[in-house]
């Protein structure tokens, strides 16, 4: 089994399922470990291992209030995700349009 690593990006955070479920959960508000967990089909332990590695992505960070671990989306990781995606598909999305306008009707 492939263990993985603490301080991955956040792309490679973004690609399992369960980790994007998680971001949208925090989207909604801070929540501990166990009301994370209890949104999901896997144990708390597999849930606390993709918190740990959106943690490592900058995406996620928590807080020990007692004896609950607590977390919340983590602006500056999210922010940064979410800019480069602007800039990524808003270039698509100018080229797109250029092409677009520069197509004959015809299709020649």
């Amino acid at each position: 089994m492939v263990q993985a690593q603490e301080s991955s990006g956040p792309f490679e955070a973004l690609g399992d399922a369960n980790r994007r479920e998680i971001l949208r959960l925090l989207g909604l508000g801070e929540k501990s470990v166990q009301e994370i967990a209890g949104e999901f089909p896997i144990s708390r332990p597999a849930v606390s291992r993709h918190l740990k590695l959106l943690a490592g992505a900058g995406l996620v960070s928590s807080d020990r209030r007692g004896t609950r671990q607590v977390y919340q989306l983590q602006e500056e990781g999210v922010q940064a995700v979410q800019d480069y995606l602007e800039r990524v598909w808003g270039d698509v999305a100018i080229r797109f349009r250029l092409m677009a306008e520069n197509t004959e009707k015809d299709g020649t």
